[in-house]
């Protein structure tokens, strides 16, 4: 909540006294002498109780030596002296928050131009649909903020798990219910849970094509090719435009070691989403395996220039490698086994069964 904060002070007063108590606490707060800038702001309501830009000071001053319940009477005093003031709207908004009282925040939260705080509050009242939308727009104005960040994603979590819930109750039956419970498993791990639910929504309705893709990765989570090949392909067949069907069926029919065939569903993924490091990697290793080490080392030098620091980096680097150690380019080879070894660490082992680059 502190980090919400801003300055308020006001440097016109109506009194010479009251100005000078004013401007002690602006300096006390500077040096985080809360206590003492609580201590002149008071003096500055007591000279001059009719101004409501001491009151917001006192206020924010409490606040910022952390005691947000007692900043709560100066902040209401200067909205009864002004009703309009944004800032004190804005403080006591903060102080109502802070100490857990997120209904009666929210209205002096929708006066503020702050949008992270007024979702916070919408989480802690449920109203979660306008906590979105309003960290959402605090997300466009502050988009590295680690703490909007979290909350928008919360919030999103917590609509989602609520239109869930209402799915679950209304229609337990429904396509949608088992493939949502499915999802929850799938998550969980618990794969045969997941394959029952998914195989039941498919039986419900059959053309539910999210469903075939996501029973599709869990046979491969189990190493299940041909059954993975199987719900891809009817992904595949429904959505011919969906770029990670392709992919998916790819992938399965390389596992299975129909490289013709699974590098020509790599090439219609790219073609679909060019440049995605997952397909280039899969269309690399199917031309090396089909003997056309030109067409491996554009993808895998493609995807190099996409991502320098991630596994399949390491893995196209391992690649290249092998190819030119075939081709006799030795310090090329010796280059990239060099980069390989430093993103996958000298000691660690090779891939598993290979004790030379695949060619």
């Amino acid at each position: 909540m502190r980090a919400l904060l801003f300055l308020w002070f006001a440097w016109q007063v109506a009194s010479p006294q009251a100005a000078e108590h004013m401007q002690a606490g602006i300096a006390a707060d500077k040096q985080r002498q809360f206590a003492v800038a609580i201590k002149e702001f008071r003096q500055v309501t007591e000279i001059d109780p009719s101004l409501p830009d001491g009151f917001i000071s006192l206020g924010q001053a409490y606040m910022e030596n952390g005691d947000y319940g007692s900043a709560f009477a100066p902040l209401k005093h200067a909205l009864e002296l002004n009703a309009d003031s944004l800032p004190a709207h804005q403080l006591l908004g903060y102080a109502l928050l802070a100490q857990g009282y997120a209904g009666e925040a929210i209205p002096h939260l929708q006066l503020a131009p702050d949008k992270t705080a007024l979702g916070i509050a919408e989480i802690q009242t449920g109203q979660l649909a306008e906590a979105v939308a309003n960290l959402q727009a605090a997300q466009s104005a502050h988009p590295n903020d680690p703490d909007v960040l979290y909350y928008l994603g919360r919030a999103s979590g917590l609509l989602a798990k609520q239109s869930i819930d209402t799915l679950l109750a209304a229609y337990p039956d429904s396509a949608r219910a088992h493939q949502a419970m499915a999802e929850n498993y799938f998550v969980l791990r618990r794969m045969p849970d997941a394959e029952k639910e998914y195989s039941e929504a498919l039986r419900l309705r059959p053309g539910l094509p999210e469903a075939h893709l996501a029973l599709g990765e869990v046979y491969a989570g189990a190493f299940q090719w041909p059954k993975a090949e199987e719900e891809f392909r009817m992904q595949a067949k429904l959505q011919p435009g969906n770029a990670e069907a392709a992919y998916r069926l790819g992938e399965a029919l390389l596992e299975q070691g129909k490289v013709h065939e699974a590098r020509a569903e790599l090439l219609r993924a790219d073609r679909l989403m060019p440049d995605m490091p997952e397909t280039l990697y899969s269309l690399g290793k199917a031309a090396s395996l089909e003997s056309d080490p030109a067409a491996a080392e554009k993808a895998w030098t493609k995807l190099l220039s996409i991502e320098k620091q991630s596994a399949l980096a390491a893995q196209a680097h391992f690649g290249l490698a092998g190819i030119y150690r075939k081709q006799g380019k030795t310090a090329e080879a010796q280059r990239e086994m060099q980069e390989f070894q430093s993103l996958q660490g000298a000691n660690q082992p090779q891939p598993a069964g290979k004790q030379e680059p695949q060619h």
